[in-house]
């Protein structure tokens, strides 16, 4: 039921994404719509087929074996049969901070990366609900849905330029001010609705995850000890819209504050899934 309503609520959000876009277009007609349409699809297109290469390389992840990380491969093995997935190829990403993520557009073409600060902190039992977490990801094909949602909120933004250079209707000229204002606030309109669409994906993966690693304790102790060490140990992510893609929010040393985090907050996670906002060992 938990993850009905978090699917309902997603629906609801890409509803309002595509409403606001098709409200913004309509000043310049079908043809403002269809251009703006294929200028952010096309953009959003080529990064969903090579999202996957693009977020490994920006990581600078490196691909490894079995034998090199034995406890890893037995773990996510363990869990894609679980979730009646194909075995993603996995991936340990250099940085000390410790973090992970799930790519790929689909569940046979899926990479499971985890950071070598990820790998020092945790315990077998905190790896099971992380990996579990993107592995849910992959499930759910949640890249097709954040595609989606990437693809209209560019429209949205390159339809925003549009107003500094192409007129409006005859019938839309009118304010000036109006104009600006649809400028400013439409993009960060897209953007905020982009940020609610991720953190409802978050919900769902932490609640499917936990029923695949077995105890929803895994996960949130695994959340508090990455909360904790990400917030001492600054991860910029080269590529910003990327940053949705991490189990927990990457510190890049700015407080952007709750409104614009791509994640929710750890109380908030922890009460979704263990009932409380902390689990009292940290």
């Amino acid at each position: 039921m938990f993850r009905l309503m978090n699917n309902v609520r997603t629906a609801i959000l890409l509803a309002g994404l595509m409403a606001l876009f098709l409200y913004i277009g309509s000043f310049w007609g079908q043809g403002g719509i269809i251009i703006a349409l294929l200028l952010g699809g096309t953009m959003n297109m080529v990064a969903y087929f090579f999202s996957d290469k693009i977020a490994i390389a920006s990581m600078r992840a490196r691909p490894v074996t079995e034998a090199q990380a034995p406890q890893l491969y037995s773990i996510v093995r363990e869990l894609s049969q679980k979730a009646n997935l194909p075995m993603p190829r996995i991936y340990i990403c250099p940085q000390s901070a410790p973090n992970a993520f799930a790519t790929g557009r689909n569940p046979r073409n899926a990479a499971v990366a985890v950071t070598e600060g990820l790998l020092h902190i945790l315990d077998r039992n905190e790896l099971m609900g992380v990996l579990g977490h993107e592995l849910a990801h992959v499930k759910h094909r949640d890249i097709l849905i954040s595609c989606i949602a990437a693809t209209i909120a560019g429209a949205i933004s390159a339809l925003g330029y549009l107003l500094w250079f192409v007129p409006m209707g005859d019938n839309r000229r009118g304010n000036p001010l109006a104009a600006i204002a649809l400028i400013i606030l439409a993009p960060i309109a897209a953007a905020l609705i982009q940020m609610a669409i991720s953190r409802k994906r978050e919900y769902n993966a932490d609640s499917f995850g936990a029923e695949l690693a077995g105890d929803p304790m895994y996960l949130a102790t695994a959340l508090e000890k990455l909360h904790l060490q990400n917030q001492r140990i600054p991860m910029p992510v080269p590529i910003e819209s990327q940053k949705n893609m991490f189990i927990v929010q990457p510190f890049s040393g700015k407080d952007a504050g709750d409104l614009f985090n791509t994640h929710p907050s750890l109380e908030k996670r922890l009460i979704a899934l263990i009932g409380k906002p902390s689990t009292g060992r940290f």
